[in-house]
C-alpha cells in the first residue's frame, strides 16, 4: 500500500482510509473494536461528521483515551452549519465527542455554495479563526455537485475537497481529480462503492490507486468488510488489463441515470424511502439479498404509489435525477420479482 500526501496539507497517510458513517449503526463496543482493528491493521485516516449521529463519539471512545498517540492518526470531520453560531457550536461538540484538542481537517458538509473570505455570513472567516486558534489544522469542503466541487478546488481557499469518486466516474469527474492535483488540493474520495452498487473491492481500490493526492474513505460497518480492505495493506491491487475490462463492463451496465443512495432528497412528503427504493432494481441484481424481497420492503416499495409528485425532492438531488419517474420504474420492475 503506497502512502499519499493530501495536497497542500502535507498530511501523508496510506491510500486506504476509514469512512466512519456506517459505524453509527453498530454498538459502541463493536465500533471501538472495528476502529482499533483498522488502526492496528495500518489505517491512519478516519473521516466522520457531526451529522453521523454518534459516529464522532465512537471515534472518541476508540482513540481518545490513549489507545494511540494523537499525532499518529488523522481525524477529519464536518459541520453542516450555515451560520457562525452553529459553526462554533458544532466545532465545540465535535472536539468534545472526539476527545481531542484539534481536528486535522475540518470540512463544510454538503456545500451548496463555495464560501470564500469577505462574504456577509462570515462562514469562511470562522474556519480561518478556528485554524488560527489551533482548533483545526486544515480547511476543507465536501460537495456532490460537480460545479461546486470545481469551485472549491479552483478558488485557492480550501486545502481539501471531498467528492464522490469511484470507477463509475464520468469524464468531468476524472477531470476534477486532475484539477485537484494541479491545484495541490487534497482529494478525499467518498462513495468509492457507489452506495453499495460496486461489489468488487479489488477493482475499486485499483481505480483510486491510479491517482496521487487522493485518499479513498471506505464506509465500514462490519469486521468482514474491514478485513477486505486491510488485506490490501500488504499488497494493494493495481490496474491491469483484466481489471480495466471489468470496469468497462461495469460502466456500460450502469451508464445513464441511477441513484447513488446518498439520501439528500429526503425526507419525503409521503414517507417514501427514496434512497433505497430508487435503486432497488440495481440492488436486486448487483447485491442480491432475500431482505430486499421481504414483507417490509414490499410495503416500502408500494408506498411509491402514494407519490403526489410534489417535487420537494427534485432540487435536493445532487445529481439532478427525475426522482418520481425513477421511482415508478423501480416499482414496476420490483413487481416482476
Amino acid at each position: 500500500m503506497k502512502n499519499i500526501t493530501l495536497g497542500m496539507t502535507g498530511i501523508t497517510v496510506p491510500q486506504n482510509g476509514f469512512g466512519a458513517l456506517p459505524i453509527q449503526r453498530v454498538s459502541l463496543e463493536e465500533a471501538v473494536r472495528i476502529l482499533r482493528k483498522a488502526y492496528d491493521g495500518g489505517m491512519r485516516f478516519f473521516d466522520t461528521a457531526r451529522a453521523y449521529s454518534d459516529s464522532e463519539e465512537k471515534l472518541g471512545a476508540a482513540f481518545g483515551d490513549g489507545y494511540v498517540k494523537r499525532e499518529d492518526i488523522i481525524i477529519t470531520t464536518k459541520t453542516p452549519a450555515k451560520t457562525p453560531e452553529d459553526f462554533w457550536k458544532d466545532l465545540d461538540t465535535s472536539l468534545t465527542k472526539l476527545k481531542t484538542d484539534y481536528i486535522d481537517v475540518y470540512q463544510f458538509h454538503l456545500m451548496g455554495q463555495c464560501w470564500v473570505p469577505g462574504e456577509e455570513n462570515g462562514m469562511y472567516e470562522c474556519m480561518q479563526k478556528a485554524k488560527e486558534q489551533g482548533m483545526i489544522r486544515h480547511i476543507g469542503g465536501t460537495a456532490h455537485k460537480i460545479g461546486i466541487a470545481r469551485q472549491i478546488a479552483e478558488c485557492g481557499f480550501y486545502e481539501t475537497l471531498q467528492y464522490p469518486i469511484s470507477y463509475l466516474a464520468d469524464e468531468q469527474e476524472i477531470e476534477l481529480v486532475h484539477l485537484c492535483n494541479e491545484k495541490n488540493v487534497g482529494l478525499i474520495c467518498m462513495k468509492g462503492l457507489a452506495g453499495g452498487l460496486i461489489t468488487n473491492a479489488k477493482a475499486a481500490m485499483a481505480f483510486v490507486g491510479q491517482f496521487d493526492g487522493a485518499v479513498p474513505i471506505w464506509g465500514i460497518q462490519r469486521e468482514s468488510e474491514l478485513d477486505e480492505w486491510l488485506a490490501f495493506m500488504e499488497e494493494a491491487p493495481v490496474m491491469d488489463e483484466e481489471i480495466q475490462a471489468f470496469i468497462r463492463k461495469e460502466q456500460e451496465e450502469l451508464k445513464g441515470e441511477f441513484c447513488r443512495g446518498c439520501g439528500y432528497c429526503m425526507p419525503c412528503t409521503m414517507d417514501i424511502q427514496i434512497n433505497n427504493c430508487n435503486r432497488m432494481s440495481l440492488m436486486l441484481r448487483r447485491a442480491p439479498s432475500e431482505v430486499w424481497l421481504s414483507d417490509h420492503w414490499r410495503k416500502e416499495m408500494e408506498k411509491i404509489e402514494t407519490c403526489i409528485e410534489c417535487g420537494a425532492c427534485l432540487p435536493k438531488c445532487p445529481y439532478g435525477l427525475d426522482i418520481p419517474t425513477l421511482l415508478k420504474k423501480n416499482l414496476a420492475d420490483y413487481r416482476t420479482w
